[in-house]
This record gives structure tokens, sequence and C-alpha cells, in this order.
């Protein structure tokens, strides 16, 4: 009993530390919408750069919501189709009828490339000399300031990467179960206040919507600098944030268009770079499963089945944990309630680790599109 009493004070105490002093994540208080700074006097020019690969079902609405941008300054966007197999670059160009997106052909994917990143460079190159580079996925939709809006931070805070979170949709159960919750870890893993501050090594971005800054991402060497990154979007984070400071937060101006139907799907996008973010350890693996379990399932197990103070800390331990959970939850308009599945929630995601490992030792690893990308990085 009285081990017991000590290993729940020893959670409970994990969790004041994660409420404390792991950059107060969980607020979730960095946003596009707070602190905004005011409209430069000048617009730099911009050129967005969209890889596609088979985005057939929601390319229209993607592209379509760049051509509607209120920019004021010089602005256009280039779309790399990636031997996509449904039409997607057609589909991109019906939509555009003023003449300021451009569809790219790509080239076959050369070795030491991930799919992704070498369908941004090519578009990169295709920019020509232009102030900024918005890199934005072909699933995500902008409200029609949000150039406007990342352009004024950007220069306002002589930012090289500006990038937003785009947010997710949660209509299916899946959805409503998992999506807060693969955010909110992500800022646990990541916090947003420490990835804003210059002073700080943390670097992390948001792979739907970064705004680079071009004279910056060439002095960092450019994409190629990062070509295998299974992850390329905290890769790029890193690289730019050594070059200049770099912001990122959650917003309502990015949103996703890719539904996720069920459990299944959303397994598949989390575990296509789980396991490259434990660098292919299987030690790392092994103690983040295991930390996950004492840290989120314990908890409940005390709460449950303990008796006398290792119920009441264990109960504490699962209310804090809970509390953590609440920010997020208001940000997607979730019950407060849904804080307490955050135990189940946390193991879901142990077992998508877990397959994410089983996934590269079995040559399936990184999948993007039908690639499997790991493998040269593992």
């Amino acid at each position: 009993m009285r081990a017991t009493t000590i290993g729940g004070a020893l959670i409970l105490l994990i969790w004041l530390v994660i409420l404390s002093a792991r950059g107060l994540y969980w607020l979730a208080r960095e946003r596009d919408d707070r602190d905004e700074p005011p409209e430069p006097n000048t617009w730099p020019s911009v050129t967005a750069v969209v890889p596609a690969r088979n985005e057939a079902d929601v390319v229209a609405r993607s592209v379509g919501s760049l051509l509607a941008q209120d920019y004021p300054g010089e602005f256009r966007i280039i779309l790399v189709d990636d031997d996509s197999g449904d039409g997607t670059g057609d589909l991109a160009r019906s939509v555009d009828a003023g003449g300021r997106l451009t569809v790219i052909d790509g080239a076959p994917l050369p070795s030491g490339w991930t799919g992704k990143l070498w369908a941004q460079s090519q578009g990169v190159a295709a920019a020509g000399p232009v102030d900024y580079l918005w890199l934005t996925d072909a699933d995500i939709a902008h409200a029609p300031e949000n150039l406007r809006a990342l352009i004024a931070r950007a220069e306002a805070g002589r930012l090289a990467l500006t990038s937003l979170m785009a947010k997710l949709t949660v209509e299916t159960r899946a959805e409503r179960l998992l999506i807060p919750a693969f955010v909110y870890f992500f800022a646990m893993l990541y916090p947003f206040s420490w990835v804003n501050d210059p002073a700080r090594r943390m670097a992390a971005a948001a792979g739907g919507c970064m705004l680079a800054r071009r004279a910056a991402l060439e002095r960092a060497g450019g994409l190629a600098a990062i070509r295998s990154a299974i992850i390329d979007d905290c890769a790029l984070g890193a690289l730019m944030k050594r070059q200049g400071p770099v912001w990122l937060g959650l917003t309502e101006r990015a949103r996703s268009l890719r539904p996720y139907r069920d459990l299944g799907e959303i397994g598949r996008m989390v575990s296509r770079s789980a396991y490259a973010q434990l660098n292919y350890s299987p030690w790392l693996l092994a103690g983040t499963v295991l930390g996950m379990m004492l840290i989120y399932l314990a908890p409940v197990w005390l709460a449950v089945f303990g008796a006398g103070p290792s119920r009441w800390i264990g109960g504490l331990a699962w209310a804090a944990m809970a509390l953590t959970f609440q920010p997020m939850l208001a940000f997607y308009r979730r019950s407060p309630l849904w804080g307490f599945a955050l135990p189940l929630i946390g193991a879901t995601y142990a077992a998508f680790t877990v397959r994410s490992a089983v996934d590269v030792w079995a040559g399936r690893g990184g999948q993007w599109k039908g690639r499997a990308q790991a493998m040269r990085a593992a």
C-alpha cells in the first residue's frame, strides 16, 4: 500500500510539473487572432507552393481558397502535380480564371528525397526571385485574409518562418475522440511558447501552412538540407530557426479539408511519422510506451481500484490531466467531459506509436500517398 501511494504521488508530481513547467503548452495561448501586428507599409511578393499527389477530392477547394486571397501585393500560386493518377492537375487548372496559377508536372522522385519535399523543392525552384514562399498543402483551405495576416506577422517580427497549425475536422466519431488530442500532444512535445522564443533551441512548424522568408531558406541550404526528413515540417522549423526567429500558433484561418472517417485512418496518419520522432530507436519506443502507460493509465487505475490515500492521489492526477486538456477542447468546441477520456486517448496514441514501429520493421514505414519513405532514414 505504501509503495502504491508513493508511486501515485510521483505520477501526480509529474502532472503538476507538466502543468507548470512545460511552457504552459496546455493553455493554447499562441493563436494568430491574438496580438495581431499592424500591416506593413509595403507588401512583399509571395508565391504559394502546393505539392499535390492524388488530391482530386479537395484540390479545387484548396486552390480556390488561395486564388481568393485578399492580398495587396504580388502573389502567385505554383501547384506541383506529383505523378497524380486522378486528374489533380486538371482540376486545379479548372478553377483558375485569372492566370495566377501555374501547374507543374513533377519530375520522377530521386533517391534520397521524400516525395513531398521533392515536390516542394520543384515549386520553390520555379518560384524564382520572390520575398516569401508560402508552403501549403493541397488539402488545406485558407480564409481570404490569411496571407495578409501571415505577412503582417512575419514582417513585424522579422520572422524566418511563420507557421499555423491548421484546424482539423472533428465531425466523425473517431475525429471527435482523437483529433483535439493530436494537436494537444503535438503542443506538449513542442510547446509553442518555447518554439516562438528566440532564446530557446526548441523548434517546430506545422506543414499545412508555413510562410518562409526566401532569403533565410536559401541561407539554410534550401529544402535539399532536409530532403530525407519524414517529419518535414519540424525539420524545416529547426532549419529556419537557425536563420532567425520563428513563430507557430493555432488558427481558425486555415482548415483541413481532409476527413478521417474512422480510427484506422487516424492511426495511419499518426503512425506515418511516430517512430521517426523516436529516431527509429527500439529503446526509445519501449520507454515512450511504458511512460505513456504509467502517466495516463496509472492514475485511472489508482482512482478506481486504489484505497485510502492512493485513491485520492490517483483522482487528483486524473483531474490534473483532464485540466490540461480543457483549452484545446474549448478551441475545438468539444465538451469539457472529454478531458476525462484522455487516459484512453493516450493509450490509443501509444498503440499508434507501436504500429508505426511495426510498419517500419515491415518495410512500409513513412507512408505518404502510396510511398514507403522511412526505410532510408531508419
